[in-house]
């Protein structure tokens, strides 16, 4: 295959060479099921609970918080729907924000069918939550609050330590969940300081296998299991656990958050380099969705009086690849939910295109993109 160009990282990442080499090497030694009695079942309960550790300690917080799941989506459902069920004597009326990822939004529409409440923010139009609309919203009928960290469409960081205060301030007794699907590994989480109550992470989106997410759960938190059945991980989510993909997760979390700095500088390189480069060709034909105080491996952008999916599929005849925003809702042909939340104008939804980076980008890609947006758009604007 000729050399490509991948900057769709937010749907998914290139596993690291070494995490392929200990998976594999979980699959041909440590095969046991990890709650067997054997000795087998043990040398597998051990990489478990040392993997355990580790993602516990890069998150700041004990490893007995921290539970295995299959994806970011499955800890995104069980975080939701078991914190309802667990507290609907305490009230029915849930929060979240207009720009969510399908496994958030989604499962506030299916709780309405529970007899719940769901109350959906608007956010500003660089994608920021207003500290005033969660203090306006929030009462003490408000059992749960769930909002992303950083957008998976746009890049936008939400201040989460002055919401969860807002929070806290009206009504003590809300549980909190982050969606820090698209955060962990990017940018610091420290759940010492990071007073959430549940945080969702997902193995895929660093480099490591699919198929391993993790949800954290601070202690004492009122939330019941989605999945029964054997009871593993202490009785909360049945299910035998995916040893070789948590071991893989373990070892990807290591190198991606011990890269976290340089990854970012390298990042901001690149998307200062395609936005100079595309200001200089389109001048005011060309706009930036994304805000500039957002995560910095992730680009917004779009070109008027061009289809999005038509200048995507272009892009890939070049062994280039972005994408037109989630890829968990790409394929409906839809208009962004999260650039229709944030009021921008037609033409900077229709022509949106997503470019997200990863440590194995480099600055000649950079270049190589803008020169192949150069030749593409005058041919297919409508």
């Amino acid at each position: 295959m000729p050399d490509i160009i991948y900057f769709d990282n937010s749907a998914t990442t290139c596993v690291y060479p070494e995490v392929i080499s200990a998976v594999n090497e979980a699959y041909s030694r440590f095969y046991g099921n990890p709650s067997s009695l054997h000795r087998l079942g043990n040398e597998a309960d051990i990489i478990l609970q040392q993997s355990r550790q580790i993602i516990a300690k890069t998150l700041s917080t004990s490893d007995d918080c921290i539970y295995f799941t299959s994806s970011g989506t499955e800890s995104n459902n069980w975080a939701i729907k078991g914190v309802c069920r667990a507290n609907k004597r305490r009230g029915s009326k849930i929060v979240t924000t207009k720009i969510e990822h399908p496994s958030v939004l989604e499962c506030f529409k299916y709780l309405e069918t529970e007899g719940f409440s769901p109350v959906y923010l608007d956010v500003e139009p660089n994608g920021q939550l207003s500290s005033e609309l969660v203090r306006e919203t929030i009462d003490n009928h408000t059992i749960l609050f769930s909002f992303i960290l950083v957008n998976n469409e746009t890049g936008a960081i939400q201040k989460a330590e002055d919401i969860i205060r807002e929070v806290r301030f009206i009504n003590p007794n809300t549980i909190i969940h982050i969606d820090a699907v698209q955060a962990y590994g990017k940018i610091p989480i420290n759940l010492l300081r990071l007073d959430a109550d549940l945080l969702t992470i997902s193995s895929h989106k660093i480099h490591g296998p699919r198929g391993c997410g993790a949800l954290y759960i601070k202690k004492n938190t009122r939330i019941v299991p989605i999945l029964h059945g054997g009871g593993q991980e202490k009785k909360y989510r049945s299910g035998t656990e995916n040893v070789p993909g948590i071991y893989g997760f373990a070892k990807a979390a290591v190198k991606t958050n011990s890269a976290m700095q340089e990854n970012r500088k390298k990042y901001k390189a690149l998307r200062d380099i395609i936005i100079k480069g595309l200001s200089e060709s389109f001048s005011d034909k060309f706009y930036v969705n994304s805000p500039s105080d957002g995560y910095e491996g992730i680009l917004n952008i779009a070109f008027p009086r061009v289809k999005a999916q038509v200048l995507m599929h272009h892009l890939e005849t070049k062994n280039i690849f972005v994408s037109t925003g989630s890829a968990c809702s790409s394929r409906r042909n839809v208009q962004s939910h999260v650039l229709t939340a944030m009021n921008l104008p037609k033409e900077n939804i229709e022509g949106a295109i997503r470019l997200s980076f990863s440590g194995m980008n480099n600055e000649e890609q950079a270049y190589e993109f803008i020169d192949a947006i150069k030749e593409i758009i005058p041919i297919i604007k409508y």
